[in-house]
């Protein structure tokens, strides 16, 4: 994340994202395939770590080899071709976006990081400061009952956040600026579309 000043002097915190270039590997259609979609890959991958099933799914395309794959969608016949690029222009004119990641990881975490919980006192002597409470009844129905907030694996969940301020794109960089905060670490790899539930407010 930075910061960048708009034309009126505003302070803006923004999210700088490298969105492509991303090379179609593949496009489905209808009658082949059962729906419309296209198959984009983002990052290079050395030729000597790739195995040799996706080398030759690469090599059809006419493509190197990336990271990256993922499948999109499309409602109507896709206009693309597998071997072209698509580029951060495709956002060019679009006031928000949607950007899907996978949340920073934490490990096992108890409660009061995981849940929220108050905890007990802090005073010595209390025997109870982090801990969970309760966890079930004596006699009936004598076990824990499911969804029992507990301690154990905190993140690395798949979330979304919707529509984000496209503050600034820099097509000969290939970078998105939008506002606020996005999902995952520095460095990590994140989705971004068009935004689907387009607020009118800022």
């Amino acid at each position: 994340m930075t910061q960048v000043y708009t034309e009126t002097g505003e302070l803006v915190p923004v999210t700088v994202i490298e969105a492509g270039p991303c090379p179609i590997v593949q496009v489905k259609h209808v009658e082949k395939d059962g729906y419309n979609a296209i198959q984009i890959g983002f990052g290079a991958r050395k030729e000597k770590n790739t195995v040799k099933a996706a080398a030759g799914h690469f090599g059809k395309a006419g493509v190197a080899p990336q990271r990256i794959l993922r499948e999109v969608r499309l409602d109507g016949e896709p206009e693309q071709e597998a071997g072209s690029e698509l580029t951060v222009d495709i956002f060019e004119g679009e006031a928000k976006v949607d950007v899907i990641g996978e949340s920073k990881g934490r490990g096992f975490q108890g409660v009061v990081k995981r849940w929220g919980f108050s905890g007990g006192p802090a005073s010595h002597g209390s025997m109870f400061h982090r801990r969970g409470g309760s966890y079930g009844m004596c006699q009936w129905p004598g076990e824990v009952m499911k969804g029992k907030k507990m301690p154990g694996h905190y993140g690395t969940d798949r979330r979304t956040v919707q529509n984000l301020k496209v503050v600034k794109i820099l097509p000969e960089k290939n970078l998105i600026l939008v506002k606020g905060s996005v999902p995952g670490a520095t460095g990590s790899t994140v989705f971004v579309r068009k935004a689907i539930k387009k607020r009118v407010s800022a």
